[in-house]
């Protein structure tokens, strides 16, 4: 299923939810320009690296700023043309609207905790593993938390494909967005019972989606929500 918009009103132009748009656009098309190998190396510097985090610990061989820079770092780095316009496209669908609701500043802060909430989850349910990690999902799946608290009402136009066909369909936030996070639940067991540390950054979502829901929660939006 791919959200294409929500019917949902908002009544502010959403400026930071643009900036975070704009700025992966230009960090991917940057790493894009190193080509392959600078590429790759770009994101072996600023990706998430579970084992560097663990090595602060152990083997004192990073430092603690090395390791944990790249939980900010790695929100702006993706992994390919699909990964980078699939985050994007779920940011505009539902960050205009928390934007709207928190104000501009907090909602900053607010996007920017969920990264790095997301990233530490990531961090110790992938202990130990080398394989950077990468991408806005885990702020983005914030976003969606709070989306589930301040929203579940809203409608979300769905494209949803049936064989060879495709319709929209509107579907309520709190199911559209439920059914998200089951699927995050359970790719996230499955990589734990295979012993999987690549791939699909799963308790990333979770973790990003549990910091939004509780800020959600704590956080007063300047207006009551529907």
């Amino acid at each position: 299923m791919i959200p294409l918009r929500d019917i949902n009103p908002r009544y502010s132009t959403p400026y930071i939810t643009i900036a975070m748009i704009a700025v992966n656009a230009v960090v991917w098309l940057y790493q894009v320009s190193l080509g392959p190998v600078g590429g790759e190396r770009f994101i072996f510097a600023l990706g998430l690296v579970p084992a560097r985090v663990e090595a602060v610990f152990t083997t004192h061989a990073v430092g603690l700023g090395t390791a944990l820079m790249p939980l900010v770092t790695s929100m702006f780095l993706h992994g390919g043309w699909m990964h980078v316009i699939g985050n994007m496209w779920f940011l505009w669908v539902f960050g205009d609207n928390i934007e709207d609701r928190l104000g501009h500043d907090k909602y900053f802060l607010f996007y920017v905790a969920c990264g790095l909430g997301a990233g530490l989850i990531h961090t110790l349910f992938s202990w130990g593993s080398s394989v950077p990690t990468v991408g806005a999902s885990g702020a983005i799946s914030g976003v969606m938390g709070a989306y589930f608290v301040m929203f579940p009402r809203s409608k979300i136009i769905t494209l949803v494909p049936l064989i060879f066909f495709w319709f929209t369909v509107q579907i309520p936030a709190m199911f559209f967005v439920g059914y998200w996070i089951l699927l995050q639940f359970v790719g996230g067991l499955g990589a734990m019972s295979m012993h999987s540390h690549g791939g699909t950054a799963w308790w990333a979502h979770i973790g990003g989606f549990a910091v939004g829901f509780v800020l959600a929660k704590m956080m007063r939006p300047r207006r009551m929500s529907y």
